[in-house]
């Protein structure tokens, strides 16, 4: 006869499980001996690694029971249930680790894998960081309220950072971040931005140079995102405005004021 330490160290668990498996009903509890003391024979040796088997193997305790006593039939299939629980439990947290690599990037948190990489484009090309800041929080509502559409967006972001000219806006804009709203490169800019949209709306169409397809609610959301992190933009939205051209999500040729 064993003792419940003897028992334990038999079927290579600790003495609080074998005391658990007690509690759950699952091993049941030996008389005890003159002394008060639990005492127990091979068998429980036996049914104890039974039930440590079946809880390495992933059964949920609760199902351990009904296991032990099922038989040959019933207990294939309720392994092969188990086999395709595991296996989506694994697809999930490999999903998991996915968005957990994703994260160490730090631009990862609700943005899909194609966006990222445009942001990392943007930080190749030398782009300033808090340029790209103002993307990325603009993709953000983007990507929650239109998940559909981002793959013609990035499309279209990624024609168009195969222009020297367009890529130039993007670093030009960054040296100006730290000057004031009357630094002639901003003037600059702005006017070659207006030439530039000008002549693409000439070229492809005007619903090529403003239909981004953001609802007028969620581009004002984004404008003021991008106006926080990057000041200088709204002051070159009003230059534009001067020259033609309105909106920063949502471009469109205006009367010049």
């Amino acid at each position: 006869m064993l003792t419940i330490g003897e028992l334990a160290a038999y079927a290579g668990v600790t003495v609080r499980a074998v005391r658990h498996y007690h509690a759950k009903g699952l091993l049941p509890e030996p008389e005890r001996d003159h002394s008060g003391y639990r005492r127990y024979d091979a068998g429980a040796v036996v049914e104890l690694l039974r039930i440590r088997t079946l809880a390495e193997a992933g059964v949920p305790l609760a199902r351990v029971r009904d296991m032990l006593q099922a038989g040959g039939e019933e207990f294939a299939a309720a392994v092969a249930d188990i086999d395709r629980r595991l296996e989506a439990e694994i697809r999930e947290r490999q999903r998991h680790r996915e968005r957990i690599a994703r994260l160490a990037s730090g631009d990862g948190l609700a943005l899909p894998v194609e966006v990222v990489g445009f942001l990392d484009r943007l930080r190749a090309l030398g782009v300033d960081e808090r340029i790209v800041r103002a993307e990325r929080d603009g993709w953000i509502p983007l990507v929650a309220r239109s998940p559909e559409r981002v793959a013609e967006w990035i499309a279209r972001k990624r024609e168009q950072l195969t222009d020297p000219e367009f890529i130039d806006f993007y670093l030009t804009l960054g040296e100006a971040l730290d000057r004031g709203d009357d630094d002639p490169r901003l003037v600059a800019l702005a006017d070659r931005v207006a030439a530039y949209l000008t002549r693409l709306a000439e070229e492809r169409g005007e619903e090529y140079v403003g239909d981004a397809g953001v609802e007028p609610a969620l581009a004002e959301l984004m404008d003021t995102l991008a106006f926080d992190t990057v000041p200088s933009a709204r002051r070159l939205i009003e230059l534009l405005n001067q020259r033609g051209w309105a909106g920063w999500t949502r471009l469109e040729r205006v009367t010049p004021t």
